[in-house]
């Protein structure tokens, strides 16, 4: 405990996870808009937008976080000259942000495809009967129920991404959570289960009230039938 309480009292912990924390919401956020089109797009009338969706869901979700960060860095950046900003750790940051929204928005979309298998068939089909369009039926009648099915899959993924924002150090994220812990390893080498320990506790008291909070929203918004 008094290691803990050294460690702490030397390195700004918390301005660490306070960094993951931005890079999750921001990912959440924009994940959630690109996945919401993808799944639009995947169940779309159109066969162009149906196979353009599950070529970049599959390509996204099968391809290892950690190189989507290095091309982020080495491709977008160095090879390709592109800039959020003049500052070096700004583009850094909005990079990672970038690599992870892509990444995560795969498996958003697949969480919400599976809340639309959850809507009866006959729902669409009322629609269609209405004269709505398909945008339409999608955006009113569709993913609002689609939402409701899939809360529980789409706290895993938030649990998921939250963990995953770790891997900014790739795209030289320097001030989060596993630079800090590389840095606090490398200088305090006798303390490393008082370094691991910190860093485990704190994200558990992150994710316990993600899962909590997602158990509670699915039982509530479940739709009984």
């Amino acid at each position: 405990m008094n290691e803990m309480m050294t460690l702490l009292s030397n390195y700004n912990v918390p301005a660490a996870f306070w960094v993951n924390i931005q890079l999750t919401l921001w990912s959440a956020l924009f994940s959630l808009i690109l996945g919401v089109i993808l799944v639009m797009m995947r169940i779309s009338p159109v066969g162009s937008l149906r196979g353009f969706a599950t070529a970049f869901v599959e390509f996204f979700k099968n391809m290892p976080l950690t190189i989507i960060m290095v091309f982020m860095l080495l491709g977008a950046f160095v090879q390709l000259r592109f800039q959020f900003s003049s500052s070096f750790s700004t583009n850094f940051y909005w990079l990672a942000i970038t690599g992870l929204s892509l990444y995560t928005s795969a498996f958003v979309c697949e969480s919400l495809r599976s809340g639309i298998n959850t809507v009866p068939l006959g729902q669409a089909e009322a629609a269609r009967s209405l004269g709505l369009s398909f945008f339409q039926s999608a955006g009113l009648i569709i993913l609002p129920q689609a939402f409701r099915g899939s809360v529980a899959p789409l706290g895993n993924t938030l649990i998921a991404l939250l963990k995953n924002s770790t891997v900014a150090a790739a795209a030289s994220v320097a001030t989060e959570t596993s630079s800090l812990m590389k840095t606090m390893i490398e200088y305090n080498a006798s303390m490393i289960v008082a370094v691991f320990l910190i860093f485990a506790i704190g994200y558990v008291i992150l994710i316990i009230p993600i899962g909590l909070l997602t158990t509670w929203l699915s039982n509530t918004l479940a739709v009984r039938r």
